[in-house]
This record gives structure tokens, C-alpha cells and sequence, in this order.
């Protein structure tokens, strides 16, 4: 079958509404919750706490940490950062402080040491063998107080996923927890992991609680929560399912075709997230009923990702563009760390996104006519108030939450052969 010959269908551009709670005065909201935390503490005079950071993604995180380093000050404690990363930055302090530096947490900017710190001890064993280790940079504080976005992981489901305890448990385990962490034989084991063990850390370390994090489908802070170490698992769990309420999804969940324009580290932790495309990778485990996408293609990867294009291999096409990209040692060293590499494998790929959107209706021409395809193009995996979809997506599409936003257009191409109906970028 030659170009020529191949239908493509006519889009129409939609737009989604989701739930939007939102902190109107995030520093206030800070303050006030790191004040009721330490109400109950003896942190004072002569106290050093240690706050964690090193998260990428968190909306408004450095006001945050300027409003808490500020509540620690006024009970005339010093406050520290502690990188708390896992093996991010390489599993070195040189590596830390770059990564630190690209999300805008610097001494300069926060007016407070930043530790860094590879090495880590054992403090302790579960019952069920596994280890909890944390970093010695932990040792040299009197608090610490982990600060982080409760919201669900790309690679596991259960009570605990990403969140305060994971960053206690993989964070400030440094290296070693995040080597135990990512060498557990079954996605399942790792919430009964980050609970075993993190109960070993809110025992034997000086945690006298965390702040929590939630973020709406916009990229909003949409709560800040003190939460103490006894509650703090009970808590969690709770709000990681608030948080699920909170998410972006798309408007329909089987679809032959989704084009993602552009993934990257900055719109998720594996570049697409596997919650929006229901896909995994990961070898032994099933792949998510929903939702399903027959074909996946991506086209471009976003300049904040230096390169790592983490995620790939979810894909199915791929253009040369975004080949031309990426830097094998980042991409390789991220899926290696999480023993999944077939994230890292590079699809079938392309010279245009013509040739790309070709090929896909080539191969959906013997069992779907085009104009009953269901594609959806959408800018990134984290940002889906916009999107385009193919007419025949919009008689199902919920009325709740999406409306018209165009006329029905043909996909087409410009001269250099790149798809002109795009998102681009950031929409709220």
C-alpha cells in the first residue's frame, strides 16, 4: 500500500476539566503546617533538623522549603538539607548537587547547608529479612523531616507508593535502599517493602513526622499536610488515594492509536507515564487491562531531560528526531537502576512524523477504516486538558468533563512532513 493510498481520519480538538483544589498561598500554607508539626517536639535551641530534598517535578518546591526552613528558624534550631535520592545523581554527592541545582534548590537560593551523602549504614532488620539502611549524613542531625508529593508510582501499585515513606526508605536509604529497593523480584513486594521497613526508620530514627504533598491534575499544589510518625502510614495510604482522585487521565481508555508528542523526565519519572498508557515493560508482570492503546508513538523528547529518554521502549514508533536525542549512558544507567530495560529499547523509528502517522494506518487498514479509528494526540502524559481526538472518539466521550474546543479538521502535515495539529507545551 503506498501513501497515496492510505486514509487518514479528520481531528477535532477537546478539552478536558478535572477536579482542581488548589493552595492559594502555598508559603502560608507551609508555615502553618510546619508550626504544627514541631508544636509537639523539643526542636530548639542547639537542635540541628535535616529536611530532605531531591524529588524532581514538585510544584512550588522551593517556596516550600524557604516557608519551612523559616518555622525551624524561629525555634531557634538550625535547619539542613539532606539530599535524600536514592541512587539519583549517580549515587554520588558531585551527582546529588548537579540534580539539586536543576530543580532550583541551591545554598544561594535557600540560605541553608545542603548535605550530600552516598555512604549508609544497616539500623535494622524486618521480620521479613529485609534491610533498613539509612545515610551517615542523618546521623549528624537531631530531626529529620522528610518533605514530599504523595502521588501513585509508574511501576508498582499497593497501600504505599511514592511519598514520604518511600522517601525515608529509598531516599534517605541512599544507595543501598534503593539497590534493595529495585532488586525485589515481583512489583508486588515493594509496597510491603516500603512499609516493613519504613516502620524500622519511624522507629529508630528521629522522625517526628513529615509534611505531605498533593498535586492536582494541573500541576497545582492542591493540599500540604503535617503528619506525624505514628499516623504517618495510616495517613499516607489515605492520601495516596485522594491523590488518584486528583489525576490527569484520558477521555477514553481502548483506543487503536495515541501519539504523545513529546515525553521527558520532566512530565514523569519513566518519560510516559505508565499509569496514562497502560503499559509497563517490566518483564514477569502483566500489562494493565486499561487502559489499552494497540499502538503507542511518541515524537519528540523534551530538552529537560538532557538526553535520558527513559520510557522509549514503551512505544511502538518513534521518529528520527527523537533517536537523534538521546544519550545512551543516562537512559541505560536510569533503566538499569530499576532492572527494567526494556524501558531503554528503541522502537521502530522514522525520518517525518508523516512517515510515523502513515505506518500506523497502514497497519490498522486491515481491520479498522480510518474514519472508525480511535487515536487521541496528546502533548506530554502529564498535561491532558487539551488533546485532539478522531471523530469517531466523540460520541463516548464523558460530558462531565470534555467539551469541543474545534472544528473538525483533517490531519494533515507540513511541508517538512510534521503533524499540524499539536498541543504543544503546558495548558491549564
Amino acid at each position: 500500500m503506498s501513501a497515496a493510498d492510505i486514509s487518514l481520519p479528520r481531528l477535532v480538538k477537546i478539552r478536558q476539566t478535572f477536579p482542581r483544589p488548589k493552595v492559594d498561598d502555598i508559603e502560608a500554607a507551609m508555615t502553618g503546617e510546619m508550626k504544627k508539626l514541631l508544636r509537639a517536639t523539643d526542636i530548639g535551641p542547639g537542635k540541628t533538623v535535616g529536611i530532605t530534598v531531591g524529588s524532581r517535578g514538585i510544584q512550588n518546591i522551593v517556596s516550600m522549603l524557604r516557608a519551612a526552613l523559616a518555622v525551624v528558624r524561629e525555634t531557634g534550631a538550625r535547619p539542613v538539607l539532606l539530599a535524600a535520592m536514592g541512587s539519583h545523581g549517580g549515587g554520588t554527592p558531585q551527582g546529588q548537587k548537579e540534580l539539586l541545582d536543576s530543580l532550583g534548590i541551591t545554598e544561594t537560593a535557600l540560605h541553608a547547608e545542603i548535605v550530600t551523602c552516598a555512604e549508609g549504614r544497616e539500623i535494622g532488620v524486618t521480620s521479613r529479612g529485609l534491610h533498613a539502611y539509612m545515610l551517615e549524613s542523618v546521623f549528624a542531625v537531631d530531626a529529620v523531616i522528610p518533605i514530599n508529593r504523595v502521588k501513585t508510582h509508574t511501576s508498582f501499585k499497593g497501600k504505599l507508593e511514592s511519598g514520604l515513606i518511600k522517601k525515608l526508605v529509598v531516599g534517605l536509604g541512599g544507595p543501598m535502599g534503593a539497590r534493595q529497593f529495585h532488586s525485589q523480584g515481583k512489583a508486588t513486594d515493594l509496597p510491603i517493602l516500603l512499609e516493613d521497613v519504613g516502620r524500622v526508620i519511624l522507629e529508630k530514627m528521629p522522625v517526628p513526622g513529615g509534611i505531605a504533598l498533593v498535586e492536582n491534575a494541573y500541576e497545582e499544589t492542591a493540599l500540604i499536610r503535617a503528619i506525624s510518625a505514628a499516623d504517618m502510614i495510616r495517613e499516607e495510604s489515605e492520601l495516596l488515594l485522594y491523590s488518584k482522585e486528583l489525576m490527569p487521565s484520558l477521555p477514553a481508555v481502548r483506543l487503536d492509536a495515541l501519539i504523545v508528542e513529546e515525553m521527558g523526565k520532566n512530565y514523569s519519572g519513566t518519560g510516559i507515564d505508565t499509569n496514562i498508557v497502560g503499559r509497563l515493560s517490566i518483564q514477569g508482570e502483566p500489562e494493565p487491562e486499561s487502559p489499552f492503546v494497540r499502538y503507542l508513538a511518541v515524537l519528540d523528547l523534551s530538552e529537560e531531560s538532557h538526553g535520558n529518554a527513559i520510557g522509549i521502549g514503551l512505544a511502538d514508533f518513534t521518529t528520527r528526531k527523537l533517536v537523534d536525542k538521546i544519550d545512551r549512558k543516562p537512559t541505560y544507567l536510569n533503566c538499569l537502576t530499576g532492572t527494567f530495560p526494556k524501558r531503554g529499547a528503541i522502537p521502530i523509528w522514522f525520518d517525518t512524523e508523516r512517515e510515523l502517522v502513515e505506518t500506523i494506518f497502514r497497519c490498522l487498514s486491515g481491520s479498522v477504516p480510518a474514519e472508525k479509528a480511535r487515536l487521541i494526540v496528546i502533548p506530554n502524559t502529564l498535561f491532558l486538558t487539551e488533546c485532539y481526538v478522531t471523530e469517531a472518539l466523540l460520541d463516548e466521550l464523558p460530558d462531565d468533563r470534555v467539551s469541543v474546543a474545534g472544528e473538525a479538521e483533517q490531519l494533515s502535515f507540513s511541508p517538512d512532513g510534521a503533524i499540524k495539529q499539536r498541543i504543544g507545551g503546558r495548558h491549564g
